[in-house]
């Protein structure tokens, strides 16, 4: 590939994941990515900070979709309004089923990489709360949506990734109701 082809950041995302899976996270360099995209070193910190940043490019646009498609939901409760934002986050994922088996097993992998997406995830909590602030839902109750989102979200994504038919919405909508029919039962002995 040359220099002058299009899509320089997908190919460098292509390139650090075909590495990091073949020779580890911590053995790839810069400059082997670059190289492996046909690109510069320079190019590639056009693109990203560092080489982590490849694997979670995107999730800024990505928090921006979650919020606005939670203040967007029909009028609902904070659950099926984040549970509707979650479900039409799915549509991102649609088609990336093995890229992202691929990116999480490099995540997997390295526990510098574990505490990033942690980050990602807290940060996708905080998106659902503020969606839901925004339709003016207390903040506690909103904090506390976006958190049970946030879990319903991970393990969603993880039935998803293990799966081999039904869209990333489908586990959504399992893992809420899974959720409501927990939160609905009994508290007694509990506490």
């Amino acid at each position: 590939m040359g220099r002058w082809e299009p899509d320089s950041q997908g190919r460098l995302q292509q390139a650090a994941l075909a590495l990091y899976t073949e020779r580890g996270f911590e053995q790839t360099t810069v400059a082997e990515i670059a190289e492996r995209a046909g690109l510069t070193e320079r190019t590639f910190f056009r693109y990203f900070a560092d080489k982590r940043e490849v694997l979670f490019a995107g999730q800024d646009s990505l928090l921006v979709q979650l919020t606005e498609a939670v203040v967007a939901a029909p009028d609902s409760a904070p659950l099926d309004a984040v549970s509707s934002g979650l479900q039409a986050l799915g549509a991102f994922f649609d088609g990336r089923r093995e890229r992202s088996r691929s990116r999480q097993a490099v995540i997997d992998a390295n526990p510098a990489l574990q505490e990033r997406e942690l980050t990602k995830r807290a940060a996708l909590s905080a998106a659902m709360a503020d969606g839901l602030v925004q339709r003016g839902v207390p903040a506690t109750t909103a904090r506390l949506t976006g958190e049970a989102g946030a879990a319903v979200f991970h393990l969603a994504f993880e039935q998803w990734l293990a799966a081999d038919k039904h869209d990333l919405a489908y586990f959504v909508r399992r893992a809420v109701a899974e959720f409501i029919q927990l939160a609905g039962g009994s508290t007694r002995g509990r506490g």
